[in-house]
């Protein structure tokens, strides 16, 4: 039966995921729900799964899915990739351990997606786009064919990526920005056409 790191947000939507699609969930994992009981089901410390059992990261943050995974993997667990019966995944597209797609999301043809990657609901990915390890596509995120998302990147809620673009390692495309060049390695970019965000000094 499959464990779900993460008992917030993402991770009571990865279980919804689960049902849609009849995966067995038997628990979540989370240090700081730990004793707890979310939507019936108990919540161990992420140190306690049972060694060689599946596992899926229902978390947003990458730094904390990257950590997980470490740990999970150190316990013998093994990433499960989860896509809901809603989702359309089209030919030719691979999908690394520990995705998760969530309902109404569109994965163009000869996609890639890296470990841990979540797509997020009516959310889209266009042809021959490669999705780095870890990265996020938020609700109604819209990237475009031929993009490269590198590790640990996220595309807000509604914001667009536009073909052929290049989003770096780290980097965070704000909600409904739309994106028209390359947004260099751990750059915050927001608005349309979306632009480095200037922090008060």
């Amino acid at each position: 039966m499959l464990w779900i790191a993460g008992a917030g947000g993402v991770g009571r939507e990865a279980l919804d995921t689960a049902f849609a699609a009849g995966v067995p969930v038997a628990g979540f994992l989370d240090d700081r729900a730990v004793g707890l009981t979310v939507r019936g089901l108990p919540v161990l410390a992420p140190a306690e799964l049972p060694p060689g059992s599946p596992y899926l990261i229902g978390i947003a943050d990458p730094a904390v899915r990257e950590r997980l995974a470490a740990l999970l993997d150190g316990r013998g667990g093994r990433p499960a990739t989860l896509v809901h019966p809603r989702a359309l995944i089209a030919p030719e597209t691979e999908l690394g351990p520990g995705c998760l797609v969530m309902g109404g999301a569109y994965v163009s043809s000869s996609v890639r997606l890296g470990a841990h990657s979540q797509v997020h609901y009516n959310a889209t990915v266009g042809h021959d786009t490669v999705l780095g390890d870890r990265v996020t596509v938020y609700p109604g995120g819209n990237v475009s064919g031929s993009v490269l998302l590198e590790d640990d990147t996220t595309v807000g809620s509604n914001a667009v990526v536009l073909q052929g673009r290049k989003i770096g390692r780290g980097a965070f495309v704000g909600a409904a920005a739309v994106v028209t060049r390359d947004v260099p390695a751990g750059t915050t970019v927001i608005g349309s056409p979306a632009r480095p965000l200037v922090r008060d000094a």
